[in-house]
């Protein structure tokens, strides 16, 4: 039997192509507009496309801003955060690097992390501190990944990032200074409304007079005999100038000139001193 072949169409199947990466809807294109934007000098013209840029990408960065939520900020001030760090994305890209968006995501989540590590402490921390923070929140959470895993010791820490003991020990306790607690908060195990204010020392105004008297010791000692003599009796003694002045045999102007005096190189000599320990101190 012979069949006519001339008819047939071999069968193929539809092409595939691989699907492209889908872009957010907050990505617009905007590549015309920074062509213009690297093209034009300083001025209003320039200042209008860079604003144009900026307000067509603010969704993607408020989008980013609100990863950061329930982090202890508000989102509107995250979102002003996002925003400072969607301009400086704009005023440092170049078209000829690649695509915005790669460039613009990263600078914004650096800006919102940056203003959590320096803004959001109560207390100023130094940045060393923090970034041990940081190291062992991770370590913490990567050694607690498994299931029923225990709480990893300092030991385990140390192991896991590289840091000493005691680098891991000033982190652990900054992870928990984040924050204060006001002075004002209510003791847990008191009942009688008593606060933390209330478990604190006010200044005690006879540690002053302990290092007045102290500061004052060695310039004693180097007046001489009749000057110690007027001192002590008219400031131990409580004599008035005049019985002084009866006692030694001198006019009471004369006893009055001696206590200013020495008074003045006592005082002169102490302040002197302490002046010299304090810049010590602050040398070593």
């Amino acid at each position: 039997m012979l069949i006519d072949m001339s008819t047939s169409r071999p069968v193929t199947s539809a092409p595939t192509t691989a699907p492209s990466r889908r872009n957010h809807d907050d990505a617009p294109d905007t590549a015309t507009r920074f062509s213009r934007l690297v093209a034009l000098e300083e001025g209003p013209e320039r200042d209008a496309v860079r604003d144009e840029i900026v307000e067509a990408w603010l969704p993607m960065a408020h989008r980013i801003a609100g990863r950061f939520r329930d982090r202890g900020e508000a989102i509107e001030d995250l979102r002003q955060v996002a925003a400072l760090g969607l301009v400086k994305a704009v005023d440092r890209f170049d078209p000829e690097r690649g695509a915005f968006e790669s460039y613009a995501v990263p600078t914004i989540t650096g800006e919102i992390k940056r203003h959590f590590r320096d803004r959001m402490w109560a207390l100023r921390v130094p940045r060393r501190v923090q970034e041990l923070r940081n190291k062992v929140r991770m370590a913490r959470r990567e050694l607690n990944q498994n299931p029923g895993a225990p709480e990893p010791s300092v030991a385990d820490i140390a192991a896991h990032t590289g840091l000493t003991e005691e680098e891991v020990g000033a982190g652990l306790e900054a992870l928990e200074s984040f924050s204060t607690l006001s002075l004002d908060a209510e003791l847990p195990a008191g009942d009688d409304g008593y606060s933390l204010v209330d478990t604190l020392g006010g200044p005690d105004a006879s540690y002053d007079v302990v290092v007045d008297r102290e500061s004052a010791k060695e310039s004693l000692r180097r007046l001489p005999e009749r000057e110690r003599a007027i001192l002590y009796m008219r400031f131990f003694e409580d004599m008035t100038q005049s019985r002084i002045a009866d006692r030694l045999g001198i006019s009471q102007m004369h006893v009055s000139r001696l206590i200013s005096r020495s008074c003045a190189q006592v005082r002169a000599e102490a302040l002197g001193r302490r002046n010299d320990r304090s810049d010590r101190s602050e040398r070593g």
